[in-house]
Parts: structure tokens; sequence; C-alpha cells
């Protein structure tokens, strides 16, 4: 398999992962401090959703660190495989999740007029945001691990 940037074991595939963990600990944490997220269901799918990236995103940082530590590539095809087919999920539960919580963040604090809830729309708004770059950091990684596992 082709040793490039993004790739499992590689100081850039570290680093994939450590912005993926840190972008869905920020969208946790920013959805968590509001008073009443538990009110829609969305916000609730946001934070099950990033739970998951977290903890997959963190496993996968500490494979890397591992690696580079080593001086490994981790390109076995089943490994990668697996890789493959967890980034594609957490992928597009964390898509899922962002759209659906932007769909609401947008519907009752914009459409349905100004936001009675003060500080807590930005914080929302933040979290969103930050679920999409979230997500954006694991398509990237995704598409990284498909084309290793096509090049392989």
């Amino acid at each position: 398999m082709k040793n490039f940037p993004g790739t499992p074991g590689t100081f850039t595939g570290l680093v994939l992962r450590i912005s993926q963990c840190v972008f869905s600990v920020g969208s946790i944490s920013s959805m968590a401090t509001t008073r009443s997220f538990f009110n829609f269901t969305a916000f609730c799918y946001l934070i099950a959703s990033m739970g998951l990236q977290v903890i997959w995103s963190f496993v996968l940082a500490v494979l890397d660190a591992y690696s580079l530590v080593r001086k490994k590539a981790l390109h076995n095809p089943v490994l990668v495989s697996l890789f493959v087919v967890g980034d594609w999920v957490t992928a597009t539960l964390s898509l899922a999740a962002a759209s659906a919580s932007a769909g609401v963040t947008v519907l009752y604090f914009s459409d349905l007029g100004d936001c009675n809830l003060g500080e807590d729309c930005q914080k929302y708004q933040m979290s969103v945001a930050l679920a999409y770059l979230s997500w954006v950091t694991i398509a990237i990684s995704s598409l990284i691990m498909l084309w290793l596992l096509a090049a392989g």
C-alpha cells in the first residue's frame, strides 16, 4: 500500500484524528452548557453522534501515535477496511446530526422569530458549526482511507 499524507501512522493522519476529536469535543461542550438542549431531539442526536466521533477518533489517534513512535505503517488490508467502514459510518452519522441540528437551529431561532433563549442561541450555532468542521475532517479522513484501500 502506498504511504501518502493522511494515511494511518503518518503525522498528517494523527493531525486529522486530533482535529476530529477537538471539533467534536467542542461541539459537545458548547451544546451541553446550554440550559435546554434536551428539549430538542436533534440536539440530543448531535451529542450522541459527536460522542461516538470522539471515541472513534481518539482510539485511532492513539493508534496513529503508537504507529509513529514505533515507525511502523498501519497498512494491513483488514485494518484499513475496518478504518474505512468506521470512518464512513461516523461521517454519515456526523453529517446527519449536524444537518438536523442546523435545521432545528434555523427553524426555531431564525424562521420563527428572534431567539428568546439569549446566549443559548449562540451556543447552539457554535455547536452546529463545530459539528460541521468535525464532519469535514472525518470526510477527508474517510476519503483518504478509501483511496488507500483502493490503491492497496
